[in-house]
């Protein structure tokens, strides 16, 4: 970023005739202005709505102990309450609707007070596929809040009945919420999809790690171009390990930051 000054100097000459000299100076102001820590910018009170820290249940915390370290850890960051969301995807974690809760109650009543508070409720992530039409139809999902449920796509590539689905979902009353929109790399290509998504009504949920590159560069810039263009609608830490946690005391590395924190903000909705 350059800035330039103008500084006019009047002169008598003779005492009669004044000339003026403009003097133009350039100034360079470093554009790699000092970005804040990840977590000097999560406000006290924050609700994660995404995480996998119930243990022995999915690919997050193991045990008992590895949750209240995850727990201890994000309260130190700032976190005030989190909301539980453990994998649903058919042959590799066959959670269901009574298993999450069951150990979403369990686990709290083992925690410590200081950490029980954190626990705020339980739901699920739960992968859309052709498996998961099925439950729809035949179970209860367990939502964030209301009728707000967490899904998510594979990696590879999107269903290929993916309009069919979110309509699905919609017809049965629920609101998706689609689980780290930037981390899907067939959509980095392809950004009209993301538009086509919100058309759909479907809401976005930034996983806030990827503001400091930590899945790659190819994630970190779609999500800034997701916040630049107010695509996303919350946020969440996703975590499932003490890298993930420890991973917030990276600065930021996106140019979004403003809008970053407004949709930080946005997760007051879940108090």
């Amino acid at each position: 970023m350059f800035s330039t000054i103008e500084i006019t100097i009047k002169i008598s000459i003779r005492g009669n005739c004044l000339y003026s000299i403009f003097v133009k100076i350039n100034q360079v102001f470093s554009i790699f202005k000092s970005k804040p820590r990840l977590s000097e910018i999560i406000p006290t009170g924050y609700v994660d709505i995404h995480s996998h820290i119930l243990p022995g249940i999915d690919d997050g915390a193991e045990n008992i102990s590895q949750t209240t370290k995850l727990l201890d850890g994000l309260h130190k960051i700032g976190f005030s309450n989190c909301i539980v969301t453990p994998h649903t995807l058919p042959e590799i974690w066959e959670n269901t609707t009574n298993g999450i809760i069951e150990t979403f109650q369990s686990t709290k009543q083992d925690l410590e007070k200081p950490l029980q508070s954190m626990l705020q409720s339980c739901a699920s992530e739960y992968m859309i596929n052709e498996a998961f039409l099925v439950r729809l139809q035949t179970e209860h999902l367990l939502t964030i809040k209301d009728n707000i449920v967490l899904i998510e796509m594979s990696y590879l590539n999107p269903p290929l009945a993916l309009k069919e689905i979110i309509f699905e979902i919609q017809l049965k009353g629920y609101q998706p919420l689609l689980a780290h929109p930037e981390r899907y790399l067939f959509y980095h290509q392809n950004t009209k999809m993301y538009h086509t998504l919100k058309d759909l009504e479907v809401k976005f949920q930034l996983n806030l790690l990827s503001a400091v590159g930590y899945y790659g560069d190819k994630v970190a810039k779609a999500a800034d171009f997701l916040l630049k263009e107010n695509l996303i609608d919350f946020v969440g830490s996703d975590v499932h390990h003490m890298k993930h946690v420890n991973a917030f005391e990276n600065k930021i590395i996106i140019k979004s930051e403003k809008q970053l924190k407004t949709a930080i903000e946005r997760n007051s909705f879940f108090k």
